[in-house]
């Protein structure tokens, strides 16, 4: 608000303008100056503000000069703004255009106001005041959101209409649509509005349309089916309707409905088209229900190992066909009437006849039922038959009877009983078989026990007497033989770590797999640090993956596998200046996963090396670099134990990389700690 010792002040306005107002004038009227000061107003704005001419003059000292936005408690900023505009524009042009401002009432309310102004100027065209015209449009307001809510409501409701709805004038401008009107054409509803009907509909439909709405307009209502495009091009049927908007005889527009009915013709057609195919049909299936008759009495009659045959609801044959009379034996006067349960009925102790009435309950239950076992003929012999009882109901589902298939399947109970003695006579075997499985997996234990300890025994005496032996000789004569004794002991010492290494080889191919979630790289980590200290104070780079991944195996096994594997690796860089040892893993998908351990050491010639992971067979000579060569075989054996595979790949002087591969580990539990 701009305080009034800023704008110079204007001589106040005379008597005879201030009554020119009109103070009980049905509007409020105003004077302001440029400082937003009242310079006049009427009686009829104060008591809209709830103000008196006294309370004026106590505010200011004065009938009027009052702070206008105060008087009339304007605190929003913007509008306090747009009236600044106004004032703004009034000076600049003499004129401005209405304002509508909230003012805050005596009922302690605000209320809406239309602000007309024009500029009051002295002789030399300076600005005075303006002449302001105040009118309550509160009311108006009111009513014009009222108009714009039922308007939103009314479009609103028309949109949820699945119809096409739209409201033409007489100059065929449209003034309303619906959504689906203006989503036909591939429009929004404002699209469509206010344009001209030629430019909503294609070229091709205009010459039908016109026409139509020139009869429309004449006062005529009109309803047709027709073809239309959709907006994707496609054609679809519609149902339309032309209402006239008659105002005194005269129609002022037309209103439109486009009604989908496009599955309606497609279902009237495909009606239509089938009951001309259902006449064809029924005559064509009336002679192949003639052929159909005459076809099942002629198979009837031909089939061999199957009977055909009704009986009513209680079980008693109604009908007996050829095939029955051939399979069974009984002539049709025989049977005809007797239940059907006499079929059945076997001679000797070593069959029975089926549960008659329970059959039938089960059939009529289930709609289905089935029996088997033996059958006799009329002259007494007896085949396995398989009866299938079927309820036969008419369209009111009332029981009409029960037809009954037989078929012989004595060929196939014998082949079946052969079987069976074959099965038993072949789980005899296999009993006969696992003992004697047993019986060598024991002879194995006792091998194994006598390898342990038996042949221990005389190793443990060779080395005994050639100590005894080196003790007891002379110093003098002790320098040739020290040699072959050195050789014998260290012989006998290594044939106890091979016996050693055959008895662990043949525990891996029968220790039990505990298989579960191993991290491998906590357990890399911990056998790098251990050989790490092994190989001091020889320098070596350990490389290893901090991603690899969890695997499914016995995590003891597996710390075996990949420490000989380190070892071997750490053994065969020995003489590399620089040596570098990487452990890792493939890029692999599925459930297997595939590691690494990656050396820069000596390498072999891989096509020489046919028998790698066999026991006892080593690549470099054992003077060359120590070992018995079992570490790789043990290996293989864990790793094959785990579902997995074990290879190599290297080359003289360009090191060795062994790939491992194991399956990967899909439980989301802990993981076994390494």
């Amino acid at each position: 608000m701009d305080p009034a010792a800023h704008t110079p002040m204007t001589e106040p306005v005379d008597d005879d303008a201030l009554q020119s107002l009109g103070q009980n004038a049905p509007c409020g009227l105003l004077a302001l100056d440029n400082g937003l000061r009242v310079r006049a107003i009427n009686d009829t704005l104060l008591d809209w503000l709830g103000r008196d001419r006294s309370e004026l003059e106590r505010l200011t000292g004065h009938a009027s000069w009052a702070d206008f936005p105060t008087l009339a408690r304007l605190t929003d900023e913007s509008d306090l703004q747009q009236l600044r505009d106004h004032l703004h524009e009034l000076q600049a042009g003499g004129r401005a255009a209405p304002l509508q401002l909230r003012l805050f009432g005596k009922d302690g309310r605000f209320f809406t106001i239309e602000l007309i102004s024009q500029a009051v100027r002295d002789a030399k065209g300076r600005f005075q005041h303006t002449r302001s015209v105040v009118v309550d449009v509160s009311a108006r307001q009111q009513i014009e959101h009222q108009i714009v809510a039922r308007l939103r409501l009314l479009q609103t409701i028309t949109d949820r209409t699945p119809s096409r709805l739209a409201y033409y004038d007489k100059d065929l401008i449209c003034r309303f649509c619906n959504a689906a009107y203006a989503e036909g054409y591939g429009l929004t509803a404002d699209e469509v509005i206010g344009i001209e009907l030629g430019r909503v509909l294609s070229p091709e439909v205009l010459p039908e349309v016109l026409p139509r709405v020139a009869r429309v307009l004449n006062g005529e209502t009109l309803n047709h089916e027709a073809e239309r495009p959709d907006a994707d091009g496609l054609q679809r049927y519609y149902e339309v309707h032309y209402l006239p908007d008659l105002k005194d005889g005269q129609a002022l527009g037309f209103f439109i409905e486009l009604i989908d009915i496009t599955e309606r013709r497609r279902t009237e057609d495909f009606v239509f088209n089938a009951n001309l195919d259902l006449e064809e049909r029924v005559a064509q299936r009336s002679a192949e229900l003639y052929a159909s008759e005459q076809r099942f009495r002629l198979m009837s009659r031909a089939i061999r190992d199957h009977a055909i045959f009704f009986t009513d609801a209680d079980g008693a044959v109604s009908d007996w066909t050829d095939s029955a009379q051939r399979l069974h034996g009984f002539e049709r006067g025989q049977i005809l009437g007797r239940s059907f349960d006499a079929l059945f009925q076997v001679s000797g102790g070593d069959g029975s006849a089926p549960d008659t009435q329970a059959l039938l309950d089960r059939c009529f239950e289930t709609g289905h039922a089935e029996h088997q076992g033996w059958s006799r003929r009329r002259d007494g012999t007896r085949f396995w038959s398989h009866a299938t009882l079927t309820a036969l109901r008419d369209e009111s589902d009332q029981l009409q009877g029960l037809s009954v298939i037989v078929r012989d399947l004595t060929e196939s109970k014998r082949l079946a009983d052969v079987t069976a003695q074959l099965n038993q006579a072949l789980e005899r075997q296999v009993q006969e078989r696992t003992a004697q499985l047993d019986a060598a997996h024991r002879d194995l234990d006792a091998f194994s026990y006598t390898v342990a300890h038996d042949l221990r025994a005389p190793l443990r005496h060779i080395g005994q007497f050639v100590s005894l032996t080196q003790e007891t000789l002379e110093p003098e004569a002790r320098h040739d033989l020290l040699q072959y004794q050195t050789s014998i002991a260290t012989a006998a010492r290594r044939m106890g770590v091979m016996i050693d290494g055959l008895l662990e080889f043949t525990r891996l191919g029968r220790v039990r797999i505990d298989s579960v979630p191993v991290s491998l790289a906590p357990l890399v980590l911990g056998i790098v640090g251990h050989l790490r200290n092994d190989v001091a104070p020889r320098e070596v780079e350990w490389v290893v993956d901090p991603a690899l991944p969890m695997v499914l195996g016995d995590p003891i096994l597996l710390a075996d596998v990949f420490g000989r594997l380190l070892d071997n690796a750490a053994k065969f860089t020995r003489r590399v200046p620089q040596a570098r040892i990487e452990i890792g893993q493939l890029p692999t998908t599925g459930d297997k996963v595939t590691l690494f351990v990656r050396d820069n050491g000596v390498g072999f010639d891989l096509s020489k090396a046919r028998n790698l992971f066999l026991m006892f067979q080593r690549q470099h000579h054992s003077m060359d670099y120590e070992g018995i060569g079992m570490g790789l075989a043990l290996a293989h054996r864990v790793v094959q134990r785990h579902d997995g595979r074990l290879w190599c790949e290297t080359a003289p002087g360009e090191g060795c990389t062994f790939f491992v591969e194991l399956p990967r580990a899909t439980d989301t539990g802990e993981a076994a700690p390494a």
